[in-house]
């Protein structure tokens, strides 16, 4: 693995150890960016479920101001870090470890907001849309933001939810990218429609978060 353009061009990126992860090749990651940048004037990455960071640290050397990798593991936090300094953005980068759930409560006490997300969790998990439509209701996305879902080509997801409509999609093997875009106006709509049923008494408020 290694840095595919940008600042840090060529820099070698250390795997996670074992077989728990499985790190976004070279060919897909280069195809990624062509889809959404490639270079960016600036702005705040997330890469959850960050793995080894490649995905972010690509995202900084490509122009992105800052990125916030998250991660369950030890190991992976470790491999991160060492990273970063392989490629001179750690002083771009934070990282923490934690589920993905609380780290987004987390972001949110914060006030952080995103101008493009990572998300790559591991394809036994297939919850991808769940954890985006958590990260509008906590207003982690500014408008227009762009969300990358990475998952399992024998799975699919809507190509629109709530305020989320897929733009572009591609398969490569059994590794498919679907490209969304947060239309904050969109969020703004549902919401005073629901406010404005919850107020007619048409429908009930309540529920569990299921994230943590």
């Amino acid at each position: 693995m290694r840095v595919v353009s940008g600042s840090a061009k060529g820099r070698p990126l250390k795997a996670v150890p074992g077989t728990g992860t499985r790190p976004t090749t070279d060919k897909v990651k280069e195809a990624l960016f062509s889809m959404i940048g490639p270079y960016f004037d600036g702005g705040v990455a997330l890469d959850l479920f960050a793995g080894s960071g490649g995905l972010g640290i690509e995202a900084l050397s490509r122009g992105m101001d800052k990125a916030v990798f998250i991660d369950m593991e030890t190991k992976s936090i470790d491999v991160i870090k060492e990273n970063l300094r392989k490629t001179g953005l750690e002083g771009q980068a934070e990282v923490f470890r934690n589920d993905a759930g609380r780290a987004l409560k987390a972001l949110a006490k914060r006030g952080a907001l995103f101008d493009a997300v990572f998300l790559d969790p591991p394809y036994r998990l297939k919850h991808g849309d769940e954890l985006m439509s958590r990260m509008a209701e906590l207003d982690l996305l500014r408008s227009e933001a762009v969300i990358v879902l990475e998952y399992e080509s024998g799975h699919e997801y809507p190509e629109s939810f709530g305020p989320f409509e897929q733009v572009r999609k591609a398969v490569y093997g059994e590794t498919t990218l679907s490209i969304y875009r947060f239309a904050a106006e969109q969020q703004d709509d549902a919401e005073h429609t629901e406010a404005g049923m919850e107020k007619s008494g048409i429908t009930e408020s309540g529920g569990e978060d299921h994230h943590d």
